[in-house]
């Protein structure tokens, strides 16, 4: 390989390196009528959920199913976050309100 085909060669290693993510994603469920929206959410690891009650009067909790943790309760127009440094299902529901459940799927 000549200096030129290898300074080429690392310029395009470089730049593919510059083009991928270089940091986790930050994803949204939004709590409004009693429900998780998204209900299921897809993530990559490392990323982090924020969850924002856009109620008018009512409070929720995220219950995480299979560990037990459970965020604080928060107000219309608070927000509760979580990184998720492994991958795995992670079904949670509220607190208070069993009724409504959701999912987060953490991939590679």
């Amino acid at each position: 390989m000549n200096s030129m085909s290898l300074r080429t060669a690392l310029v395009s290693a470089w730049m593919a390196l510059l083009s991928g993510p270089l940091s986790a994603a930050d994803r949204e469920v939004v709590l409004l009528d009693y429900q998780f929206s998204p209900a299921e959410l897809r993530i990559k690891r490392g990323d982090t959920v924020t969850w924002i009650n856009q109620e008018k009067r009512v409070s929720h909790s995220v219950l995480f199913l299979g560990s037990g943790e459970e965020s604080e309760r928060f107000f219309p127009g608070e927000r509760w976050s979580r990184v998720f440094p492994l991958t795995g299902r992670y079904e949670y529901r509220c607190g208070p309100h069993p009724e409504m459940l959701g999912v987060v799927i953490v991939e590679e």
